[in-house]
């Protein structure tokens, strides 16, 4: 299919919509809905919007109904404004008010919970696929700004921030989807059902569970939807269904590798990917070794649209050993390069400076969009992201790097995970400090004052973490959590972090 514009991915959903209306498209909890159904749910919300380009509101969560509300949307060509139920009524009665949509979707419940009093709109919820589509209120005289180029509006994870809204384009998309053929054997692009069952586990709201979404459907590819990820949920699709390829974020990935699972779950499985957030290779490797199964790590970002590097099956097989570590190489129509921080000139191969991107979602022509992730580029086209610009820590004019922290501290067995920020110190401008989240079966974790044992695991860290970093890079504050704070899509949430981490538990000498 060649993406030649808005409509096309609007299109391809129509043509597969029509295909077989009694195959089976989603299993949630056990039960399955055919592609019919998902076709009647779409029919119904799509002959509610009444332009393309509407700027249409969705309560979104990993629910069928929700998947039918979408589909109708994009196949109406509506502008999609994903809005976040988790983030808490206070903030999503907000975010409404201050959106001014002219139409809002959901659940009965969801709407009930969340919708404001800001306004007429048009209201349409459903409880699942093939159920009726209810419609209540009605259209404003003004409808707002049509954007009928953009697909969806994204709720970032707002990891380093606020959270903020990018706008992804149906041409973006579509080009993005013939780009995620990267990952498969087969390039075959004719709209048909075919077989297999991909495991949804990703938060729809997020980009790595729309886009999984959205694959099923512009490959005709029948899915299993779950609410949350949870380690036995997961394992039991697993087993129910074989995939060949798995999706795993960081978080779950270590989950699962904890969990000490039967490796006959995996008999099928060919690869993991895993993306969003960073991924230690000993991890990578410590799942190959005990699973059998290869993990494929990936880089993306909501701003391009999904993944635009990444590792696939042969590549892997034949430089995973040389270039471990690294995030793979450019997806096709996708072009990488590593800029000095100040003059932003190109550096040559293994330079450590800003990536820049320039990828084919944008169009031909597009221009290099500057990341602030740092990054490395080998001669041979792979990337290493080496940490985040925006998040270096400045203390008394030394330069720290939290990734480097972050690793060194997730090097004891006893640590699942690690968050480093900057705390602001009036003497020294900014100080290093650390959360760890422990392992199963470590010590026992708390927020406040460390539990017997925290403290002689943070003791340890603490010494460990001496023999391999300066002294300015040592974390002033290591706490033990229970939990680190996470972002729906499962990477920790910084922001959260230096809350969390303020104000010292103890008095430290810095």
């Amino acid at each position: 299919m060649n993406p030649a514009g808005p409509s096309a991915l609007s299109a391809r959903i129509a043509a597969t919509l029509a295909l077989d209306a009694r195959a089976p498209f989603l299993e949630f909890h056990g039960q399955w809905r055919t592609w019919g159904q998902l076709a009647a749910t779409a029919d119904a919300v799509a002959a509610h919007v009444p332009a393309p380009g509407t700027r249409v509101g969705v309560l979104l969560r990993n629910q069928p109904a929700h998947v039918g509300l979408l589909v109708g949307l994009l196949r109406a060509g509506a502008c999609v404004v994903t809005i976040n139920p988790s983030r808490g009524v206070d903030r999503v009665r907000a975010d409404l008010a201050g959106l001014g949509l002219p139409i809002l979707a959901g659940t009965p419940q969801d709407v009930a919970t969340f919708a404001d009093d800001g306004g007429p709109r048009l209201v349409l919820t459903t409880t699942d696929l093939g159920a009726p589509v209810t419609v209540a209120g009605e259209l404003p005289a003004d409808l707002g700004v049509a954007r009928p180029e953009v697909a969806v509006e994204m709720l970032t994870s707002g990891t380093t921030g606020p959270p903020k809204r990018i706008p992804l384009g149906y041409e973006m998309l579509t080009r993005g989807l013939v780009g995620a053929k990267h990952y498969e054997s087969s390039r075959d692009d004719t709209p048909r059902l075919r077989s297999g069952v991909a495991i949804v586990n990703a938060p729809l709201v997020h980009m790595g569970g729309l886009f999984r979404i959205l694959q099923c459907l512009y490959d005709g590819r029948a899915l299993c939807l779950l609410e949350r990820f949870a380690v036995d949920d997961w394992a039991a699709a697993v087993r129910r269904h074989k995939p060949r390829t798995i999706s795993l974020v960081p978080t779950a990935l270590r989950m699962v590798l904890e969990a000490d699972l039967d490796p006959a779950v995996f008999a099928t499985v060919r690869s993991a990917i895993s993306g969003t957030a960073p991924l230690s290779p000993d991890d990578a490797d410590a799942f190959e070794a005990k699973y059998g199964v290869p993990v494929l790590v990936s880089y993306a970002a909501t701003e391009f649209g999904g993944g635009v590097a990444g590792w696939n099956l042969a590549d892997h097989q034949a430089h995973w050993s040389a270039k471990r570590g690294s995030v793979g190489r450019a997806h096709a129509g996708v072009e990488l390069r590593v800029v000095d921080a100040e003059d932003f000139t190109p550096l040559p191969p293994d330079g450590e400076g800003l990536l820049e991107v320039r990828a084919h979602q944008f169009g031909d022509g597009a221009d290099w969009v500057r990341t602030t992730d740092l990054a490395r580029l080998d001669a041979d086209g792979f990337l290493w992201i080496l940490g985040r610009a925006d998040q270096a820590i400045i203390r008394g004019g030394f330069k720290i790097r939290p990734e480097d922290v972050r690793a060194v501290l997730e090097r004891d067995p006893r640590v699942r995970g690690a968050a480093v920020v900057g705390r602001p110190d009036p003497r020294l401008g900014a100080v290093p400090v650390a959360a760890v989240e422990l392992r199963l079966g470590g010590a026992d974790a708390t927020e406040a004052e460390p539990a017997v044992g925290a403290k002689e695991v943070v003791d340890q860290l603490r010494a460990d973490a001496a023999r391999v970093l300066a002294g300015y890079e040592l974390p002033v504050e290591i706490r033990v959590v229970a939990e680190l704070p996470r972002t729906p899509s499962g990477k920790v949430d910084l922001a959260a972090v230096k809350d969390l981490l303020a104000t010292p538990v103890t008095d430290q000498e810095t």
